[in-house]
């Protein structure tokens, strides 16, 4: 079954599994399997004045919207292009006096535009919005509730004049909302900032290893004549050769956990067993949970107060860093890293997950050579671990490259900006904004280390003079949230 754009894919069902989607052709990796808008899409409630409500970009001066004064947006052509989708809400909330939270505007949204286009497929799509897993049968007490509760507060919202659905198809909506809802990120690609729904994505079934990757493209509204402006979509992008007939996977949860607590998250987010390969035969798992290589191995008792200590210091890491106690981090990751090393392999995730954030926020803190020192800890362990092709690899090198470069390593750090490159060009494609300023990074360090190499002495010099200059920024603060998951489940 293909339909308007997605000649390459088809919609497949298979026992125990139910539907997904297979390559009609081959793909190479990097290749765009299929580009799909949002069906709908929202701004989350905290982030409504800071990104547009069209291409969700962070931007730093918005235009708002004269009617609601809810709704933001980059310039007229963005504003534009919101009012099919903004036109209803925007009566809704001057009448309702408020703005809902992002769940109901989300299904209200959808509402308006089943009501708009009736039910049946839209344009582009391979499966209406009716035939999309809602999962409400699965859910727990406390999501029962929160079901209802969103149902009434949606009821309140919507207009009396407009069409008039019933509560199963409602439910239905909120259902599909909670396990189906993309995450949307900044332009960047470093912060979830909305929300939305894409129905031939969600045919997409889960591989902890999977062939595919998804990345949000924000679009190009910068153009001047607006026939040249791209629509804000999802890109599937190939990860390695599919040849026609595979079933085409992406991973729903970042693979760097134990399968059992992958096999957990999945279950509890999104309400099946997963029987992968790498989950079948834990695949890896002895990796992530790798002890000191050496004559003597540490004992199972040496080994599991070492874990236990690791998981105490992450939570005391997580609280200190939501109070922005940033030297008292790296006085916890220091002190962790001292009962680690002696115990733990260098694929371990607990020394891993350490290396990490001590090397993200010694670089905040610009104490860059240690950052650095931990920064390529942590990728050669990474490297072991992850598929050559993941977005969360490609991006955790090209950190490690920028942290070397300010540490003055020139060369190490043009290296790993190269297979930071080489990684996001699969990944994100060479249009991404991310994937532009690798490009430009890449070529700056290119030329710094040809300079290094003919006179080491005088680049330096020149070094300390372009450091006032600076082109390759700062690390931004630390977050604490991870990196955008795939799916937007509320834990």
């Amino acid at each position: 079954m293909t339909k308007g754009g997605m000649e390459s894919v088809e919609v497949f069902t298979t026992e125990g599994k139910g539907r997904g989607l297979k390559a009609q052709k081959e793909f190479l990796p990097g290749d765009v399997i299929f580009a799909e808008p949002a069906y709908a899409a929202v701004v989350f409630d905290s982030l409504t004045h800071v990104i547009c409500h069209t291409c969700f970009k962070r931007q730093e001066r918005l235009h708002r919207c004269g009617q609601c004064k809810f709704a933001y947006y980059c310039d007229r052509t963005c504003q534009r292009a919101a009012w099919l989708n903004h036109k209803n809400e925007c009566s809704a909330i001057k009448k309702h006096g408020k703005a809902p939270t992002e769940n109901i505007r989300l299904a209200a949204r959808i509402l308006w535009k089943m009501e708009r286009e009736g039910s049946g497929l839209s344009e582009g799509c391979l499966v209406s919005i009716e035939e999309l897993q809602n999962h409400v049968e699965s859910f727990g007490e406390d999501e029962k509730k929160e079901l209802r509760a969103d149902v009434e507060s949606f009821l309140e919202f919507w207009p009396p004049h407009c069409q008039q659905f019933g509560m199963q198809l409602i439910s239905h909506i909120f259902g599909v909302i909670s396990c189906n809802g993309f995450t949307l990120s900044d332009q960047r690609g470093l912060q979830a900032v909305g929300v939305g729904i894409f129905p031939n994505l969600c045919q997409a079934n889960h591989d902890c290893w999977p062939n595919c990757t998804v990345v949000f493209n924000n679009g190009n509204h910068e153009a001047v004549r607006s026939m040249f402006h791209t629509q804000m979509r999802i890109e599937l992008r190939a990860l390695n050769k599919i040849s026609p007939g595979d079933e085409l996977t992406v991973s729903y949860v970042d693979f760097l956990s134990l399968s059992e607590e992958r096999r957990k998250q999945l279950k509890k987010q999104y309400y099946f067993d997963c029987t992968c390969e790498h989950c079948k035969k834990q695949l890896k798992d002895d990796l992530m949970l790798a002890v000191k290589a050496g004559e003597s191995k540490p004992s199972a008792d040496t080994m599991k107060e070492v874990i236990q200590f690791s998981k105490d210091t992450l939570e005391k890491i997580n609280k200190a860093r939501m109070e922005g106690q940033y030297h008292e981090v790296v006085k916890l990751c220091r002190d962790c890293l001292k009962k680690q090393e002696p115990v733990l392999g260098d694929t371990n995730i607990y020394l891993l997950r350490i290396l990490s954030i001590a090397s993200e926020v010694l670089s905040y803190l610009q104490m860059f050579e240690e950052a650095a020192d931990y920064a390529k800890r942590m990728v050669d362990g990474y490297l072991k671990i992850y598929h050559p092709n993941n977005a969360q690899l490609g991006m955790a090198v090209m950190r490690a490259g920028v942290t070397h470069w300010h540490a003055g390593l020139i060369e190490a750090g043009h290296g790993l900006i190269c297979k930071a490159y080489a990684i996001l060009l699969i990944t994100h494609g060479p249009s991404h904004p991310i994937t532009k300023d690798l490009e430009v990074m890449r070529v700056q360090t290119e030329m710094e280390l040809r300079m290094f190499q003919q006179n080491e002495f005088m680049y330096y010099k020149m070094r300390e003079a372009a450091l006032k200059n600076q082109k390759i920024q700062v690390m931004p603060e630390p977050s604490n949230e991870n990196a955008p998951s795939l799916f937007h489940k509320k834990e």
